[in-house]
């Protein structure tokens, strides 16, 4: 179900004192990513500010983005907290909402034991609906190693894994390690998307993607067809633009990007900060060497919508 490339969206604000959310831009970014032939979105993750969002907002948030895309793709809506509690309620009203999945980073701060693990991912498993494993270790200071994959991907709800541990060892063993399960391995890594999916990755929930989505869609369906000449090709075209989306705390340059290209950002809510005049002139640079789409346009709605099975078969 989820495969390809799916944009971690950015949540944008509206520039008045309140930071309200910006419901109508929001709804045009996510037409615009939809006619570029995105796979999949990700509304609330961290790219999309989900610490600072209230629980309406929240809500709000994936409610729309459902509404918006209407069938086309699967929306996988994150719900993770450090709070099993939290991430109960939030994987709830996804659910209900009609989320086809969601998101769980690993509970940051506490630094679970594996019990503590396990019985947080079961729990939130035990919802129906399928569950995607988030591991960043950058931000949770906790790793989620391999053998703890491959139990979880034993339950029928847990149906992948994305990896942003940066260790490509790491990636290779949980997709042995999971091979005879019906579980996607998901780069969390733009830069990592291609050597991911050379291993036999599924795809990659892209912060890049939310600029330029066109070009990692062609990539991702480049690997996907082993034309790795293509895919080669168009990884090295994008670099300059990844090392750029990560010149400031994520989701910092990601939010001025797109609104230098012309879609709805807003600033960003604290405690963090806008990107400086000086990182700005580098995004600026880096932005005009690349063929950015300049101004999104709308799709409209429409189609059938169609909830996915939860129940996972075996290889």
């Amino acid at each position: 179900m989820f495969e390809g490339v799916l944009p971690a969206i950015i949540t944008p604000f509206k520039r008045n004192s309140a930071m309200d959310l910006d419901i109508q831009g929001l709804e045009r970014n996510i037409e615009f990513l939809l006619a570029c032939g995105i796979h999949g979105i990700v509304p609330c993750g961290s790219t999309g500010e989900s610490a600072t969002l209230t629980f309406a907002e929240h809500e709000k948030v994936v409610n729309v983005t459902i509404d918006t895309v209407n069938g086309k793709v699967p929306v996988l809506a994150g719900t993770g907290s450090n709070n099993t509690a939290e991430a109960v309620i939030l994987t709830k009203a996804a659910k209900d909402t009609g989320a086809d999945g969601v998101l769980v980073i690993s509970p940051y701060y506490n630094k679970p034991n594996r019990a503590g693990l396990i019985k947080h991912y079961t729990k939130l498993a035990d919802l129906d609906i399928p569950v995607v494993i988030y591991n960043v270790p950058g931000r949770t200071g906790q790793n989620l190693e391999p053998d703890l994959i491959a139990e979880l991907a034993q339950h029928p709800s847990i149906v992948g894994i994305k990896e942003a541990s940066g260790n490509i060892g790491q990636v290779s063993r949980i997709i042995e390690m999971t091979k005879d399960e019906d579980f996607a391995v998901i780069s969390g890594d733009d830069n990592l998307t291609l050597p991911i999916m050379a291993l036999g990755g599924t795809g990659v929930i892209s912060v890049a993607a939310n600029v330029d989505p066109k070009r990692m869609v062609a990539l991702c369906e480049a690997a996907a067809k082993g034309d790795w000449k293509k895919a080669l090709a168009l990884h090295y075209a994008l670099s300059p633009l990844f090392r750029s989306m990560f010149i400031d705390t994520n989701p910092i340059p990601v939010k001025k990007a797109v609104e230098l290209v012309g879609m709805a950002g807003g600033p960003v809510r604290l405690p963090l900060d806008n990107l400086d005049e000086k990182k700005t002139a580098e995004l600026k640079k880096i932005l005009a060497a690349i063929p950015v789409p300049k101004k999104p346009a709308g799709t409209g709605t429409g189609g059938t919508r169609k909830k996915p099975a939860v129940k996972k078969s075996r290889r």
